[in-house]
């Protein structure tokens, strides 16, 4: 099968044996997408050899022994835990200890023809979804995120900014809209801030931002850059809460001392479980449509990892029939 891989200081789409089920699921990928964080391991981050890609929609091939059926469309929770300490038994394996992460840690991605993922990690996706939706669930899902590690940021009263105006930073503020808040997406690009506003979204670019002063109590930076946790600190109050979601390859420089001085709270922020998300899709709260810059084959997989990494793109989408 065709995939998507990462090796020697390249990435490149190439022939490998189709995935053995090994008392796990196989999904025949429909739609899968690039995203930063593709982008960054290309270039080294988390030292992955591998298959790319962990945003994807897919059709159930053989269920592993769980109890979704062949021909089920589904996505599919990226972390694969030990399942047997106790995170995994309490039902949530994203920080077991042992854990794969599809794409990223130990297991081979969907940029690819077939992903193989446990059973209990595929999600039914709703009739109503179609697969240009399904395919954001999981950085939708990241996007949600937010809401578990600062509650606070989905407070209506709480003045709420999300830093970074691409793929992630617009969903964030998306999913914070849907909760009743009022973010205000700060960004450096027109088209990207006119999607925000499009949707009642409160949109400023930096400059703007900047002339507030420091007047948030919480800030999600979500830029995908190392400055982005520099121009957080400039937005947020005393005392105020800062998440972070970018990860990228290389060292973010952090002011320590304004950090305590200030008493800011920082929070990482990473994935929320599927549901939440697929139930914003299906129920229309969150509308992707526009986020997708294009769809390609997976056949021209090397140029779509180019093109998304292009200033001004979005999602850019592999797609695996013609």
């Amino acid at each position: 099968m065709r995939a998507l891989r990462v090796g020697d200081g390249a990435t490149s789409l190439v022939d490998i044996a189709r995935p053995e089920p090994r008392g796990e699921a196989i999904v025949r990928v429909t739609l899968s997408g690039i995203c930063n964080t593709d982008l960054e391991i290309a270039k080294g981050y988390a030292g992955f050899r591998g298959t790319i890609g962990h945003e994807f929609v897919g059709i159930v091939e053989d269920p592993g022994g769980g109890a979704i059926a062949p021909g089920t469309r589904v996505v599919g929770e990226i972390n694969a835990g030990c399942g047997a300490c106790a995170r995994c038994t309490a039902g949530d394996p994203r920080h077991c200890a042992a854990r794969t992460v599809l794409g990223i840690v130990g297991r081979d991605g969907a940029h690819a023809d077939l992903v193989r993922l446990p059973a209990g990690n595929l999600v039914r996706v709703p009739d109503a979804v179609p697969d240009r939706a399904a395919v954001f669930v999981e950085p939708l899902a990241a996007a949600c995120g937010v809401l578990e590690r600062a509650p606070l940021a989905g407070d209506a009263a709480a003045q709420v900014a999300v830093v970074g105006d691409g793929k992630l930073g617009l969903l964030c503020a998306m999913v914070l809209a849907a909760q009743g808040a009022r973010p205000v997406l700060v960004g450096k690009h027109a088209a990207k801030l006119a999607r925000a506003a499009r949707r009642g979204i409160a949109a400023e670019t930096v400059a703007q931002a900047t002339r507030r002063g420091r007047a948030f109590d919480v800030v999600v930076e979500a830029s995908g850059a190392a400055s982005g946790f520099s121009l957080a600190l400039d937005l947020l109050r005393p005392q105020g809460t800062l998440v972070l979601k970018s990860t990228f390859h290389g060292d973010a420089p952090i002011d320590a001392a304004r950090v305590v001085v200030e008493e800011i709270t920082v929070v990482g922020s990473r994935c929320e479980r599927f549901a939440p998300a697929l139930d914003l899709l299906a129920r229309g709260a969150v509308d992707v449509a526009d986020l997708i810059s294009e769809i390609a084959s997976l056949d021209h997989a090397e140029a779509a990892l180019r093109r998304a990494a292009e200033p001004g793109v979005l999602k850019v989408l592999l797609a695996t029939a013609p």
